[in-house]
């Protein structure tokens, strides 16, 4: 398997050489991101809108995805790779839309994510994210760099688990003609742990069988005690490893490039947010019932792919301080999302995600009276 995926997402040192693919790129206003396709809507949610201009005045920007619904994003039938997503959609969708990608006509997703997450917004609430692969803009404009081949087809849907409908605005841009044999198909997998169990640890990716590279990981983390709670070290079991990992860091906040804490003196938690590795987000406590510290951060592997040749597991521990310098063993709420490249368009995946696995218990207020 090549590299293609990390060269393919930092292409400045080749963007002038000359190549003989096509560019394309699929939204309401061009469901088929064919030739001559886009502006040709007659209905759509801007139609109103468009009343007093008529055709090809952004008739169709956007789509509504009903309550319980499933709305294909995009149907690609040639080899090809999705090189930019862009979608936004109201925030209280984060975390009730699912995001999935099959890729050759596989009957399995390789990608099923709350769409938050994918795009490092796991709590419902807005972060700036300035990363190579995740971008995301006020106020929730999603961008996805993440490079995503294919060889003879690929289907983007999202699915609505809510009970209202969404109306979502996206953009699906794609090349076709080149020559994608060697590359791996991107996966990205959502597990959460709410609570953690006690003396476990949290399965960021449970055994997946191939061969691939492992390259990214984004953490909503809330944490359900007072104190420290990132003393725990993500470990990575490679190959033939069963018991003890081969990859194994020193501690939460030192695997997502930070250290002590994310405590700059005088400042408390301090978010930030690079290329390849941040903390974007710190909700703190409001004194009523928002009374738990939520986080959010990521690290890309994209200049350190984690090579594996047969099977790759990836866990993190949940560790904070107790009397006497002891470790005190944790039960938060994590979830996690998983991003790799694999030899096969489908992997060991966990349960889908349903609506009340991925809500987000905000404590807004007591429940009404009957």
């Amino acid at each position: 398997m090549s590299d293609t995926p990390y060269r393919s997402a930092s292409r400045l040192h080749s963007i002038s050489a000359l190549r003989s693919v096509r560019t394309r790129s699929i939204s309401p206003e061009n469901p088929d991101g064919s030739p001559g396709g886009g502006g040709r809507a007659v209905e759509g949610t801007g139609a109103d809108a468009a009343r007093d201009l008529g055709p090809g005045w952004k008739i169709s920007p956007s789509v509504v995805v009903g309550a319980g619904a499933t709305y294909y994003l995009a149907r690609i039938d040639e080899p090809g790779t999705i090189t930019h997503v862009w979608l936004t959609t109201h925030a209280d969708g984060w975390r009730s839309l699912i995001l999935r990608a099959y890729w050759d006509g596989a009957a399995e997703p390789a990608i099923e994510v709350p769409l938050g997450d994918f795009f490092c917004q796991g709590w419902g609430v807005f972060a700036q994210v300035d990363s190579q692969v995740v971008a995301v803009n006020p106020h929730g404009g999603f961008n996805s760099y993440w490079p995503m081949p294919f060889r003879a087809a690929a289907r983007l849907t999202i699915e609505n688990t809510a009970d209202r409908d969404a109306v979502v605005y996206y953009q699906v841009t794609y090349e076709t003609g080149g020559d994608y044999a060697g590359e791996g198909y991107l996966h990205a997998q959502w597990r959460r742990s709410n609570p953690l169990p006690l003396l476990t640890t949290h399965p960021i990716l449970g055994t997946v069988e191939g061969r691939g590279h492992y390259v990214g990981t984004y953490l909503a983390w809330g944490v359900h005690s007072s104190g420290w709670w990132g003393e725990g070290e993500v470990r990575f079991f490679l190959d033939s490893d069963e018991d003890h990992p081969t990859i194994n860091g020193t501690g939460t906040e030192d695997y997502f490039g930070g250290a002590w804490n994310f405590d700059v003196p005088g400042q408390g938690y301090t978010p930030y947010s690079t290329a390849f590795l941040g903390l974007p987000q710190v909700l703190r406590p409001d004194g009523l019932y928002a009374s738990q510290q939520r986080f959010g951060m990521y690290r890309w592997h994209l200049p350190d792919p984690i090579h594996f040749a047969e099977r790759l597991r990836v866990d993190i521990q949940a560790l904070g301080w107790r009397s006497g310098g002891r470790y005190l063993p944790l039960q938060d709420d994590i979830a996690s999302t998983a991003y790799f490249y694999l030899d096969r368009p489908t992997a060991a995946r966990p349960p889908a995600p349903t609506a009340d696995a991925m809500e987000i218990h905000t404590g807004d207020g007591p429940a009404p009276r009957r």
